[in-house]
């Protein structure tokens, strides 16, 4: 069964440009003028449920945008979406029932209150009832090792500790998709590898569908089976990770724009 199906999906913003020489005149700010960007361009693709997916590309590749399309935050231009069977630009509601999101950059924890208090200000949003709540409260709590920390509050808590409170929070209403976007940004490679093992052992035991974007090499490697490359729109490839791994990610100082600019040169000489 697909988890999510995307069909010719696109996304264009309209932007104000600045000419030089225009700043701060009348005619800059009476008539300013604009530009197309097209953030997203005819993609298409599919995720299995179950499936642990990499979507990556280069800052500005589209993956942002994307993702926020397939959780209903933005509408597509042209083309069309489902995750799990649901259009997000419909139903967006009854979506938010059904997946997760992680953003390792921006909190969605209270950071005043302790991850306890966090935990059930979500249940209550996802109408859990109070012995379902505490159930699952407990149970995360001691497969992510919380319990040390659980009545501390969120802003006395180290990096790797938010994040962990941060994936525990977005897996309560037992998501079936669950969207990362740099979950492990900013970490020690030692609670880098925790928090890998963490996803991979929800993935085992919840069969859930793992869609992550991440600039680290190390994370698309260890988690994922498939990788979709995105640039300037558009998917420049989408290939196993041990067909990748294979051709690119044999050497330890490789960058994501490195695979990128390689895949280009390979497919200008076929």
């Amino acid at each position: 069964m697909q988890a999510i199906k995307v069909e010719n999906l696109s996304k264009t913003f309209r932007i104000k440009r600045k000419e030089k020489g225009m700043r701060g005149s009348v005619k800059a700010i009476f008539h300013p003028q604009t530009e197309e960007i097209r953030a997203v361009n005819g993609v298409s693709f599919a995720v299995e449920e179950g499936e642990m997916l990499a979507f990556i590309g280069p800052n500005g590749a589209g993956k942002s945008t994307t993702i926020k399309m397939l959780t209903g935050i933005l509408y597509p231009d042209g083309g069309c979406v489902e995750v799990l069977g649901i259009d997000p630009t419909k139903k967006r509601k009854q979506l938010a029932y059904q997946i997760g999101t992680v953003f390792g950059q921006k909190e969605q924890l209270w950071t005043h209150l302790t991850p306890y208090d966090n935990f059930r200000f979500f249940g209550a949003i996802y109408d859990l009832s109070e012995q379902e709540m505490e159930e699952r409260i407990a149970e995360l709590a001691e497969r992510f090792e919380l319990r040390s920390f659980i009545d501390t509050p969120v802003r006395n808590l180290s990096l790797g500790q938010r994040i962990r409170c941060e994936i525990v929070a977005s897996l309560l209403h037992r998501p079936k998709v669950l969207f990362l976007d740099e979950p492990t940004i900013g970490l020690d490679p030692v609670v880098k590898e925790n928090v890998r093992e963490l996803i991979r052992q929800m993935n085992r035991k919840e069969h859930t569908t793992i869609f992550l974007t991440s600039h680290d090499v190390g994370d698309i490697e260890k988690l994922c089976q498939r990788i979709i490359i995105v640039n300037d729109g558009q998917i420049v490839l989408d290939d196993s990770v041990e067909h990748l791994k294979h051709h690119y990610l044999d050497r330890d100082d490789i960058s994501l724009e490195d695979i990128i600019v390689e895949i280009y040169k390979a497919q200008g000489e076929e």
